[in-house]
């Protein structure tokens, strides 16, 4: 705590410092979303014909995987480093393509879609949206 005087009476008196804690609301925000993707994945779970279409977005990027829990093998993956847009949301729309796409290839044409403890608006909406266009059933 900073120290200063006083101009008035020539006093020492503390100085007020805001401290502001980021780490621990971001903690907070994470451990959030890990416990309603835990609820989630009570739920949700994919096989060989129906597997788990996961999604995960970060600031910058959003991915999404196919997903064969009985085995604990990842089928197929598409990440926004792959396709070409200029925002996010495009990009989610490309990349929900991009799945369904790999997913049709390989003949699968239903999953389960696992949000990932995201809220179903906005990027997340776009990807599932991009992904039924490309003719995923969920």
């Amino acid at each position: 705590m900073k120290v200063r005087w006083s101009r008035e009476n020539k006093v020492r008196r503390p100085h007020k410092i805001v401290k502001r804690n980021t780490m621990k609301t971001l903690n907070a925000k994470l451990e959030k979303r890990t416990r309603r993707h835990t609820k989630i994945r009570a739920k949700v779970s994919g096989t060989k014909e129906k597997p788990r279409l996961s999604v995960h977005k970060s600031n910058k990027h959003i991915s999404a995987q196919l997903i064969d829990d009985e085995n604990s093998k990842t089928i197929a993956s598409v990440h926004s480093r792959e396709v070409k847009a200029k925002s996010m949301t495009e990009k989610a729309v490309l990349v929900g393509e991009a799945i369904a796409k790999k997913a049709i290839d390989k003949k699968i044409k239903e999953v389960v879609f696992d949000r990932g403890g995201f809220i179903y608006t906005g990027n997340i909406k776009a990807l599932a949206d991009g992904a039924r266009k490309g003719g995923l059933k969920f």
